[in-house]
């Protein structure tokens, strides 16, 4: 995304005691005016887009909504410092939230799991020994398009540095991505660890996914569905003409070969149309004068055949 979200319920507009209701209004409030569809060639409204959609995504994960909530993670799904660690991890009650696992004999049992041999010693026998360095988490929220067609984002780990981060095509909710060697600095010339970044994907207002497949509700005039019509379909890669044939009835599936997700296998997945046919919202007197005429002459049997009808 062009920016980092610094606090999700600011990007949609809503105060931080949202219910997940108004959370979802505003969301589709902002997506109606903000999708590239209706603003195409507009960088900033597509950047604000893939903004309100990270913001979404993270508030509807509930465990994430709670942790940010708390204070104990970033917009970015980082951890925060806990300044309560020395208090936790001193205090009596059982298995607080930073007491380590095991029976540990104090601090010499510690240094001596971490560099081996006698604890009275640990410390200063390990004291030059390598060690790799920890590794960092991340989670990154990316648009639906970017994670059908690839992108490269920017993270910015707790140092302040920038982490280029290259999405692959075709990437889905819940994958984790793996930096080898961009976590945290290695102790006396260990390696480094790596950086893992947890992938959310912003839902779409007009796409969806099924597996490699990309699926589209699109609506169609009842003169199109009869007569047949060609028009022009968006998908992830830029629109298309798509030609309805005479006949069409809501509900009919079309397929536009590879306008769907890469398979990492060397495939690509299709777009799956699905027609709807929708009647205007004010009927003219020439479409309730044809329809009339269609319902004298005998009209056509819409349920013959259907299930239904036996039943």
């Amino acid at each position: 995304m062009s920016k980092t979200i610094q606090d999700p319920y600011a990007e949609l507009g809503v105060k931080s005691t949202a219910t997940d209701a108004e959370i979802k209004k505003a969301f589709r409030a902002l997506a109606k005016k903000l999708h590239p569809d209706i603003n195409v060639g507009d960088a900033a409204s597509q950047d604000r887009f893939k903004a309100i959609s990270a913001a979404y995504t993270f508030l509807t994960d509930k465990e994430k909504k709670r942790r940010f909530d708390a204070g104990e993670i970033d917009a970015s799904g980082a951890e925060k410092p806990d300044r309560s660690f020395y208090k936790d991890f001193s205090s009596n009650g059982p298995r607080h939230r930073y007491e380590p696992e095991g029976n540990f004999d104090g601090f010499g049992d510690i240094f001596s799991r971490a560099f081996g041999g006698d604890p009275r010693y640990g410390a200063r026998q390990g004291a030059n020994m390598p060690m790799r360095g920890g590794d960092l988490r991340f989670h990154l929220t990316i648009s639906f398009r970017d994670a059908i067609t690839g992108a490269k984002q920017q993270l910015t780990p707790p140092n302040g540095s920038k982490l280029e981060v290259s999405i692959p095509a075709g990437i889905k909710e819940g994958q984790t991505l793996r930096l080898a060697g961009r976590g945290q600095p290695g102790i006396n010339g260990g390696p480094a660890g790596d950086a893992l970044i947890e992938i959310s994907v912003a839902p779409d207002v007009i796409f969806t996914r099924d597996g490699d497949d990309i699926l589209l509700d699109l609506p169609i005039s009842i003169d199109e569905a009869v007569l047949g019509a060609s028009v022009e379909v968006p998908t992830v890669k830029g629109r298309v003409k798509l030609r309805i044939p005479a006949g069409s009835s809501s509900g009919r599936v079309m397929r536009i070969k590879e306008r769907g997700a890469p398979s990492g296998k060397g495939k690509i997945g299709d777009q799956l149309v699905t027609l709807k046919i929708v009647l205007p919202d004010e009927i003219s007197e020439s479409l309730v004068s044809a329809m009339e005429d269609l319902r004298t002459s005998g009209g056509y049997g819409a349920r013959d055949g259907w299930k239904g009808e036996s039943k």
